[in-house]
């Protein structure tokens, strides 16, 4: 399963991939830490799923998922957010995001549904 990791901390990024690229059957095949480059490299490396912040520079990640969506919409969008009210929730999931996790409580469980996507997948 291939995968991007959409967020403009850098640290988090890092963190990420690193505990994602463990997993079986997972290739991060890229990263991007706003809106443009986010949708510019979806569209280029074409994952089969994208961890997506909401608060990023740029127009934000509720943008970059309708976009995404309308011409992916197959693509698999994971929202992972500091931000889990749920106003942001519903609004992403009405536009197309698969899963909402919240960065400070939901860590792993947001990595165990990538594990089991993967595993899915393979």
């Amino acid at each position: 399963m291939k995968i991007l990791i959409a967020d403009d901390s850098d640290i988090l990024r890092n963190h990420l991939i690193t505990i994602i690229s463990e997993l079986d059957g997972v290739k991060i095949v890229g990263e991007s830490q706003d809106t443009k480059s986010a949708i510019r490299d979806i569209n280029k490396n074409k994952p089969d799923l994208v961890i997506l912040d909401i608060r990023m520079p740029g127009e934000g990640g509720i943008h970059v998922l309708k976009v995404v969506k309308e011409k992916n919409p197959k693509l698999i969008v994971i929202i992972f957010t500091d931000y889990p009210y749920p106003q942001y929730r519903i609004k992403c999931l009405e536009s197309g995001a698969d899963y909402f996790f919240d960065k400070s409580t939901e860590t792993e469980k947001m990595v165990e549904t990538v594990k089991r996507l993967a595993k899915q997948a393979n």
